[in-house]
């Protein structure tokens, strides 16, 4: 059954307010807004009961997917459960009815919060100072290589070129451009994994710096990362750490560790925070100490017992961001931080990369797994196969929504055809896993016995098959 739209509930004098009578002088609306802005007709609102407005949007709220509905295997994402008690600290009326311009001396607290929160940042990641400023996963990209550029600059270099893999994040050669960078590709090896060989190729004294994610977007871990840093370095590059799939490391290794010279965290993945649908995101950028001067103004820095803001960075990057940064997801990441603790984080990592393999194991069975090296917090499937017998990977993730599950990451990484890129996270247990797991089997198995089944997916939405370019082209609104 399809949800009327709320007008469709209007019955004329129906409402769902009620107001005591007026008892102040009256004043005629023309002789105070003008003719010229007073509606000739009514603005034609539904009218409804209290009753019918509560029903109406709790039955549109349960036609909604998300985290809290079940799993949400998108790879390089990292949706993982948000605890409510991260919700209910973020929105202690101590915290939220701040002003992020009042004086230091008044916000102590909230400064003591996000100082504790860079701290701890600084300690998981291995380097030495941060920033909390960028909004986002490519807004820090974008503000490290901007440090980077700067550094070079300063040091009387004009470096122009930024080497990204062939397997990243889109937001990287996107970042690189941003920042004013020539983008060089590097291929992956039959392994999935940075050739050092290949890499060597492109290295030359224009390059400033190496953007690489550890594990890759593959799910594998770059086993050469010291020979790749050596490279870069040898060559006066820097190199940078996209910290998208820190999930699948975090209490094992740091990057500081592997020599990264420059790193952004995606708060809102690794610690927790939902995201999607533009928000709302973080993405903090820690650098090793001869980078520190470069980083965005303002710092936040500690004297004695007191926290303030400087202001006094004469070769930073620059402002970044309105305020101080979305204080909001700190909040949520500083608590999840200090719930877990450093042993709590590590079970994370351990038990989001227990699953993914265990989903790994029992699908790759029926679906072509390309890369066969060992992976960590998620891995990429290839619907290759099914697609020879009439379904696509993309008819597979619409034939999932008809189970009640929400889609694996699609046609991404691109080095993969027809990928099916699947992260479950450490917060998914056997039954869940084993349930995505039996309808995935289930749609492989209806392939082979009805493909068209499966390629006018899905039957039991609200909304069905769409003709997807034309819905960009030519979008309904009216529904």
């Amino acid at each position: 059954m399809v949800e009327p739209l709320i007008k469709d509930y209007s019955s004329t004098g129906r409402k769902g307010y009620s107001l005591p009578e007026l008892d102040v002088p009256t004043t005629e609306t023309e002789s105070l807004l003008g003719q010229e802005f007073i509606r000739k007709e009514g603005p034609g609102l539904p009218e409804v009961s209290e009753v019918d407005v509560v029903r109406h949007y709790t039955e549109l709220s349960s036609m909604n997917y998300g985290v809290d509905s079940g799993i949400y295997p998108l790879g390089s994402c990292t949706m993982k459960y948000n605890p409510k008690i991260n919700e209910d600290i973020s929105r202690l009326e101590e915290l939220v009815n701040l002003h992020p311009y009042q004086e230091d001396n008044q916000v102590q607290g909230s400064l003591e919060i996000m100082y504790s929160l860079q701290e701890d940042l600084k300690e998981i990641s291995g380097m030495d100072s941060f920033t909390l400023q960028p909004a986002s996963g490519a807004h820090g990209e974008f503000a490290g290589l901007l440090i980077i550029r700067n550094y070079f600059l300063d040091r009387g270099e004009e470096r122009t070129k930024v080497i990204v893999p062939d397997s990243a994040h889109g937001t990287n050669p996107a970042s690189g451009t941003m920042a004013g960078l020539e983008v060089v590709e590097v291929e992956s090896n039959e392994k999935g994994m940075v050739d050092p060989d290949k890499l060597r190729e492109v290295v030359d004294d224009q390059v400033a710096a190496l953007m690489l994610t550890n594990p890759n977007t593959l799910g594998i871990f770059e086993e050469e990362i010291l020979e790749i840093a050596e490279i870069i370095h040898d060559a006066g590059g820097l190199l940078y750490y996209d910290g998208a799939n820190m999930n699948a490391i975090m209490g094992y290794t740091r990057p500081g560790d592997m020599n990264f010279d420059v790193l952004h965290f995606n708060l809102h993945k690794t610690f927790s925070t939902p995201h999607g649908g533009g928000g709302p995101g973080s993405g903090p950028v820690g650098v090793k100490g001869f980078l520190a001067p470069y980083l965005p103004r303002p710092l936040l820095r500690k004297e004695g017992i007191r926290y303030y803001w400087d202001f006094d960075l004469p070769k930073s990057c620059g402002k970044l961001h309105a305020f101080y940064g979305n204080y909001g997801v700190m909040l949520k990441a500083y608590a999840y931080i200090k719930a877990l603790g450093g042993k709590g984080l590590k079970e994370t990592t351990k038990n989001a990369v227990l699953n993914a393999n265990y989903l790994k194991a029992r699908l790759s069975k029926e679906f072509e797994l390309p890369y066969k090296k060992s992976s960590l917090h998620e891995f990429v499937l290839s619907g290759s196969k099914q697609k020879k017998k009439g379904a696509s990977t993309l008819n597979i993730a619409k034939r999932l929504l008809d189970y009640g599950l929400y889609a694996p990451t699609i046609y991404f990484p691109l080095v993969v055809k027809e990928a099916l890129m699947i992260e479950p996270t450490e917060t998914e247990n056997i039954f869940t896993l084993d349930n995505f797991v039996e309808k995935m089997l289930i749609i492989s198995r209806e392939i082979e016995k009805d493909p068209d089944l499966v390629k006018n997916a899905p039957h039991n939405t609200a909304v069905k098959l769409l003709d997807e370019a034309r819905a960009a082209r030519e979008p309904d609104l009216r529904w």
